[in-house]
């Protein structure tokens, strides 16, 4: 290459850094001089003419014009839309697919178990009511046969029976205790979940057909979702948080009432906890302590209706 080409190169060079360094505006005399910040070097000259990966976005840019990447897996982009009046509004999520609430099971899944015998006779002073037969307990043809269900160990901390009984047992409580067994659904299931919600309802009319005609005393609900159930089938509406509580209910609750010439008030209500195995949101103490109220009713009936247990044939006790 010819020297004086390099050289006017080289030149060239020397006069962009001499124009660059040099203040575009003199100070004026009726002004105070300002200060002169130092002369960055030539790289740093050059550093303003290399490529910057910002690009400046204005104001008035639309949002889908620019793009930003990230290392990272973000959530995927919430486009916005301009409306007419110019405010930028988001569309509305995409709907996510609803777990089912419930496993359902048809009656038909268990049609080969027979339903339990109800445990029923006329002026006993309770029954209990279960929501419906578990497959163990439809098998064994006796209330409460699951070997995790606690309804027998329950009656017997309570004071309502004066010993555990085995579920064997469950067809002598009438002669024995003067107390009987029901279930809102008849039905067999593997849990409560498999039944309706509708059934659940309409076994609560069954049920007050039923007190009409053995009249009880008292009835003892054995669960919180079978209480939901008749509260929902008398009242038409489902229970409030503040409106459930364990224990004697309401007399307005009374359950079998009959009106006219034969009026009868109707069976007095009791809510228990639930005696399943899987119903752990209380303590066995507190759940104890729930159903010992209750005991002591019965045994307080007893005694004032000189009620005296008939011979106890074929029991197995439980050690």
């Amino acid at each position: 290459m010819p020297p004086n080409r390099a050289s006017k190169r080289a030149k060239t060079a020397d006069e962009e850094v001499s124009e660059l360094s040099a203040p575009k505006d003199q100070a004026s005399d009726t002004e105070p001089t300002a200060t002169v910040p130092p002369t960055p070097s030539f790289k740093g000259q050059l550093s303003r003419f290399q490529y910057n990966s910002t690009i400046p976005v204005s104001d008035n840019a639309s949002p889908k014009s620019v793009s930003v990447r990230s290392s990272k897996r973000t959530r995927a982009d919430v486009r916005v839309t301009p409306t007419t009046d110019g405010a930028l509004t988001a569309p509305s999520p995409q709907p996510q697919k609803k777990r089912k609430s419930s496993s359902y099971a048809p009656s038909s899944r268990y049609a080969h178990l027979s339903p339990l015998v109800d445990i029923l006779e006329p002026n006993l002073i309770c029954v209990f009511v279960g929501t419906n037969p578990g497959v163990q307990t439809a098998t064994a043809g006796h209330a409460y046969a699951h070997p995790s269900n606690h309804f027998w160990k329950l009656l017997h901390a309570s004071g309502l029976t004066d010993r555990r009984l085995s579920p064997t047992e469950d067809r002598s409580l009438p002669v024995k205790y003067c107390m009987g067994n029901t279930n809102i659904v008849s039905r067999p299931s593997k849990n409560a979940a498999e039944l309706s919600k509708e059934e659940m309802v309409a076994g609560a009319g069954e049920l007050e057909a039923k007190f009409r005609e053995f009249r009880p005393e008292a009835v003892c609900i054995v669960g919180k979702g079978i209480w939901e159930a008749i509260w929902k089938y008398r009242k038409g509406r489902a229970v409030r948080k503040e409106e459930f509580r364990y224990g004697w209910q309401d007399e307005e609750m009374n359950m079998g009432m009959v009106d006219g010439e034969q009026h009868w008030p109707g069976s007095k209500v009791f809510v228990t906890t639930s005696t399943s195995g899987l119903a752990a949101n209380l303590t066995p103490a507190e759940k104890e302590a729930i159903w010992k109220p209750f005991g002591e009713w019965v045994q307080k009936r007893r005694e004032e209706r000189g009620f005296r247990p008939g011979k106890e044939e074929g029991s197995v006790q439980l050690q």
